[in-house]
Formats: C-alpha cells, structure tokens, sequence
C-alpha cells in the first residue's frame, strides 16, 4: 500500500522512507500504520473537507494508569472531541480486540463516533454515552 496523495513529500535516508507530516510539520518515519494514518488523514481533509485546525495527531491519553496515544482525534466547531481514529497496519487485521481497545481509550476521550481502519476496511460506530448504546455506521459522519 502506498500513499494515494501525490502531492506528500516523501524523502529518503539511510534507506527508510519518511513522510512530511503537513500536521505535526515534521517528516515521520512512513511505517505500515503510518502510511494508513496518513492516507485516512488524507480522507477526512479532502473527501469529507474536515479542517486540519480540528484534527490532533497521536494525542497522549492516560488509561489504567498507563500512557497511551490516539491515533487521530477530530474536534467539532466548538472545541468538543467528535471522533477518535485507531489506525492499523493493512496487515492487522481488525478484531473485536482492536475494537475493544480503541473503545477503551474513548471511555477517557468521550467523543461520540469512534472509527477502527486498517486501510483496507474501516469500521466507524455512533456512541451514546448518556444510555450506554453502540451503533455500527456505514459512513464516517460529517461535522456540525
């Protein structure tokens, strides 16, 4: 899988690829999971014309009294979280774990969609916290 944007800068050295990170503006060492995080960033910002301002990449969270990292998390317009993104390497294949897992660092985060990709299939969910309810979703929601 490569990424889809031509327009990325990718660079070379000592033989590994990395990325320009238009986000963190730092390049970014283009791991299986990284080419999937930012072909997905890539999504949300030209399809779905979510804005980069709202959009935080590997946002430290403390779950268990350990130090984890999300993925991608979007913001509405008012600040609030509004979706949380685990990515996956196109080689994992996305389990009721990986599932479990991304709905465990939203249990702190609290946004109400969560999305699990491995780049070749993404699962997107509707979470009301207020009656405890899950809905898979067919399409990644658009911001209010």
């Amino acid at each position: 899988m490569n990424i889809k944007n031509e327009k990325r800068k990718i660079k070379e050295v000592d033989g590994k690829q990395y990325i320009f990170d238009y986000l963190r503006k730092k390049y970014i060492f283009l791991s299986p999971e990284e080419i999937v995080r930012q072909n997905f960033l890539d999504y949300l910002i030209e399809e779905k014309k979510y804005s980069k301002n709202l959009i935080k990449l590997e946002s430290g969270i403390v779950y268990n009294s350990l130090n984890k990292r999300s993925d991608i998390l979007v913001y509405d317009n008012k600040g609030v979280a509004f979706l949380l993104v685990e990515c996956k390497a196109t080689t994992v294949a996305i389990t009721q774990n990986t599932i479990e897992q991304a709905s465990r660092y939203n249990l702190i985060i609290k946004a109400p969609y969560l999305c699990v990709t491995n780049g070749i299939k993404t699962f997107c969910f509707n979470i009301n916290f207020e009656n405890n309810k899950i809905q898979q979703i067919n399409e990644i929601p658009l911001i209010n």
